[in-house]
């Protein structure tokens, strides 16, 4: 039977998800194709949303209209904002989520979304078609083939299948085909992809033993409360309700440690079982152990799976080592001395494809308006994921549009604007040797790039191609009136020392000697606008008129925070907008098409072949691509007449 549709996506992880839900949001009418309906927007690993970096992605996919935040939002068991004690360029938001409501949330959403349809089955091959007049390597995606040989046809295609793609999982020597406990493997899928010159490769991840949390002496652990104030990942007014559980911490020791290393020889990545590459950043427990062979003890973090269950997360404790070494070593901790188990850890091995192959609105530059998104790219997270997968959709849903969304161009976020565009950039521009996962320290603007204005920077750029809605859209603008209104009185208004003097002493901060605007006090590290808000009239009644027009506490809360933050920051934000708009000007200089590489012998041989491999579109993104030396980019602007 076949089935004809805009945009189909394969896969229903964080990406797939974020992907078909903006693709049917754009109306472009879409499928989304998954093995198991119950399990999609599945948290393999940890039940968490967010962390360093990780969180401002989920702020900025809220701020364009997509969905993580809001589901995480409604399933939070705890909520954090991570780095409180350093500036708000690297705050970063986190929270516990239920994963079972996660995935039934999810679910609910996607049912609900117009001109969006589910379909249960396995992909296993694309379907391509040449160019008629026989254009070299001109290839363009026709739709995609299942094992119940149901046939899809389609103007676009993204690929968002996780750890699917021949997935391997190891326990120990024990190999089973899989791309998640107990779920099969894609066997087919890369093959196909691989037919139309599109390269593959291989890499790792792993996850950490599950704790029946009946057998753990919680007196034997430290606790570790969430808060509960304002904060939130989405910018709309969802709250969250289900009950507040905290997270416990204890540590490995000596005893664990050597009995881990008497499973090293049966260990998958020590004994040549495994050959691909893992996560640097989320190490398993002896990778640790090898890196690190004099540390005697690691932290774990035990972290609820869910509001009802008794399953319990063990961050930390990674690990492929033999079931029987992971939890005979772990009874050596003093909380887990009767531990049992639900299932032990284990490494899983996976297909990906190369993202230097793709151009940056995530479309193969290989096969026409096919797309790849998530894991499938290199990346780890379901942050990452959901990113990509959103833009993907976007994208996606433009090209199926037939020039009706966004004129026919390509919705591309810059390094300056998003996470997400540092994400996109990285990947395509200089590719992956290990599974890449965001970090705050590869973002050269991050003081632009904070979690509490990502509804400014992008919010009215989704508005405009058709994703953010109109409510979405309005609420930025009346958020972003108050916070001009209120800075503009903070720079205007003018406090004498008689005025202030009394509170600055119980605040314990130096005295004022003469007048000073307001704006000007509040850029003191210990001056807050709730610490002085109380002494000086004027301002408190400024801010109870904002208050009463707004008439919400969350909305008031984040433009209080906003104000404060912008005016406390001011010369270090205009300072980096002043970087970023030069960057700009390299941005705005398009190259691809006009260099001969291979014949450029005026620059390096490096620079030469790994420009002609990526062909990037901006000098900014040649000038980024490993190899190319900032002589090699001086010789192209001369070369182009500049």
């Amino acid at each position: 039977m076949t089935f004809f549709y805009d945009v189909i996506v394969v896969g229903a992880g964080h990406a797939g998800c974020e992907a078909a839900a903006a693709a049917a949001n754009l109306g472009a009418k879409t499928c989304l194709i998954t093995m198991d309906m119950n399990k999609i927007a599945q948290m393999s690993c940890n039940p968490a949303v967010g962390g360093i970096a990780k969180g401002q992605i989920v702020r900025e996919i809220d701020a364009l209209g997509g969905q993580m935040g809001i589901v995480t939002d409604r399933c939070a068991l705890q909520f954090r904002m991570l780095n409180r004690s350093k500036g708000p360029a690297v705050w970063s938001p986190r929270a516990q989520c239920d994963r079972e409501k996660f995935i039934w949330t999810w679910r609910e959403i996607l049912d609900n979304t117009p001109n969006l349809n589910i379909w249960q089955d396995q992909v296993k091959e694309i379907i391509v078609e040449n160019d008629s007049e026989g254009a070299k390597g001109k290839q363009k995606i026709k739709g995609v083939r299942t094992i119940m040989d149901a046939e899809f046809i389609a103007k676009t295609v993204i690929i968002t299948a996780g750890t699917f793609l021949n997935g391997l999982m190891h326990i120990g020597r024990t190999k089973i085909p899989g791309g998640r406990c107990s779920e099969p493997a894609s066997l087919m899928l890369t093959e196909s992809i691989n037919a139309t010159g599109i390269k593959n490769g291989r890499m790792k991840t792993g996850t950490p033993v599950r704790i029946d949390k009946r057998s753990v002496d919680f007196t034997k652990m430290e606790i570790q409360e969430g808060e509960n104030d304002f904060h939130s990942f989405s910018y709309s007014s969802t709250e969250r309700k289900l009950k507040a559980l905290p997270c416990w911490t204890c540590y490995t020791n000596k005893e664990v440690h050597d009995i881990l290393r008497s499973g090293f020889e049966d260990s998958p990545l020590y004994n040549g079982q495994i050959q691909s590459i893992g996560p640097r950043y989320c190490p398993s427990i002896e990778t640790k152990l090898h890196t690190f062979p004099d540390k005697d003890m690691h932290q774990l973090f035990l972290e609820p799976e869910g509001e009802s269950t008794n399953e319990m997360y063990l961050n930390g404790f990674s690990s492929s080592l033999p079931m029987d070494v992971q939890i005979n070593a772990l009874r050596k901790i003093e909380c887990f001395r009767n531990l049992q188990v639900y299932r032990p850890g284990y490494a899983i091995e996976y297909d990906y494809f190369d993202p230097t192959q793709l151009k940056h609105n995530l479309e193969s530059k290989i096969v026409e308006n096919l797309f790849f998104a998530g894991q499938v790219n290199g990346t780890t997270g379901y942050e990452e994921a959901a990113g990509q997968g959103l833009m993907a959709g976007i994208n996606a849903a433009i090209n199926s549009s037939e020039g009706k969304i966004n004129n026919g161009e390509p919705f591309i976020l810059k390094r300056n604007e998003a996470y997400i565009g540092v994400l996109i950039d990285d990947l395509v521009t200089k590719g992956v040797d290990e599974p890449y996962r965001m970090f705050t320290s590869r973002a050269e603007y991050r003081i632009l790039l904070r979690q509490d204005d990502a509804d400014m920077r992008l919010t009215e750029m989704s508005y405009k191609i058709g994703l953010a809605s109109e409510e979405r859209y309005q609420r930025m603008m009346k958020k972003k009136e108050a916070i001009n209104e209120l800075i503009g009185f903070t720079e205007s208004f003018s406090l004498k020392p008689a005025l202030i003097n009394d509170a600055l002493e119980k605040i314990g901060t130096t005295p004022l000697r003469q007048g000073i605007k307001l704006a000007e006090l509040l850029g003191r590290p210990q001056i807050t606008i709730e610490n002085i808000r109380g002494s000086i009239n004027a301002f408190e009644k400024k801010i109870k008129e904002i208050s009463d027009v707004i008439n919400e506490e969350k909305l008031m809360q984040e433009i209080l925070e906003a104000t404060e933050i912008n005016i406390k920051y001011k010369g270090y934000i205009e300072r980096e907008q002043q970087i970023a708009e030069k960057m700009l000007r390299l941005e705005n200089i398009k190259i691809q098409g006009k260099f001969d590489y291979p014949n450029l012998t005026q620059i390096s041989i490096e620079a030469r072949q790994k420009l002609e491999a990526i062909n990037p579109l901006t000098l900014a993104q040649a000038s980024r691509i490993p190899g190319v030396s900032p002589s090699d980019i001086n010789i192209m602007l001369v070369l182009m007449g500049r």
